[in-house]
């Protein structure tokens, strides 16, 4: 079970770094097609199952997926540990079996997880968490298994870029930080220096509250129309921010996913119209 688990994040990684559609660390999907953005899952089982069902990409060849933000989260074992490294396994094998329609995108729990920092979710420190329950599935092999784990996060894209000019990607800077940010991360391969505040990654994956003039002068420097974000947690699984931005939340069971036409115009008003709450696919 370990070896297979390292093998897994081995051949995970691989993929991510040689996918067809990666330039730097931005994928640039096709003209044409469907894609489905799923926001941040924290361990939610049954929405990615639902993700998967919706998607049906043995069937859809032009279909896209977008995932984000797995770890930290859902079901814990007798000692309270999170089990969401579980669900993250299953995504990779996930991508490995569509490695060209499957796109995994770097969010803040993943740079925690990379840098072994301290991150709350509900009141608890979800690192440590995570960490235990991994110690003792893996025992004697914990390390090599959580170093295998870091090697496949720190091959994921930054963000995902389409012809209709829609950008997503886990978060964006904060106000403050806008002008200052370095688009070159965009490029050229990322560090773990790069991950720490306040450098671009870190920029990138936990900026938050933006407000809609930021927004504006982002839609600018990306060269882009609309946002489609994760990160910010929405209790009805959707919202609006501004005239250019839509934050997609799928961790709970008012849970929701954005699918939307790869050739078809289109502003966050409507692409708000195309939100999918996840509890109504069985």
């Amino acid at each position: 079970m370990p070896q297979q688990s390292i093998q897994l994040c081995h051949k995970g990684a691989e993929l991510n770094r040689a996918c067809d559609l990666r330039v730097g660390n931005v994928i640039h999907l096709p003209e044409t097609g469907n894609v489905i953005v799923a926001g941040d899952l924290h361990g939610h089982w049954r929405n990615f199952e639902r993700v998967q069902k919706l998607a049906d990409l043995a069937n859809n060849p032009d279909t896209h997926v977008v995932l984000q933000e797995i770890i930290h989260g859902g079901p814990e074992d007798d000692y309270g540990g999170c089990l969401s490294f579980r669900l993250l396994f299953e995504a990779i094998r996930y991508k490995i079996n569509f490695p060209q329609q499957v796109h995994i995108l770097l969010g803040n729990h993943d740079t925690a997880a990379i840098s072994n920092c301290q991150v709350l979710k509900g009141g608890k420190e979800m690192n440590r968490a995570m960490q235990q329950a991994m110690r003792r599935h893996f025992d004697e092999h914990y390390n090599a298994v959580y170093d295998a784990m870091v090697e496949y996060l720190m091959s994921q894209p930054l963000g995902i870029r389409t012809h209709n000019r829609v950008w997503m990607s886990h978060s964006l800077p904060a106000d403050r930080f806008v002008d200052d940010f370095d688009l070159s991360i965009l490029n050229r391969p990322y560090t773990l220096d790069d991950l720490e505040r306040p450098n671009p990654v870190y920029l990138l994956t936990w900026g938050r509250r933006q407000s809609p003039e930021s927004l504006e002068r982002m839609a600018e420097m990306f060269d882009v129309d609309t946002f489609v974000l994760g990160h910010q947690p929405q209790e009805m699984g959707w919202s609006l921010v501004g005239p250019n931005t839509l934050i997609v939340a799928s961790e709970h069971s008012f849970g929701c996913v954005l699918k939307f036409d790869l050739s078809q115009p289109c502003t966050a008003a409507s692409l708000a119209g195309q939100i999918i709450p996840l509890n109504t696919i069985e």
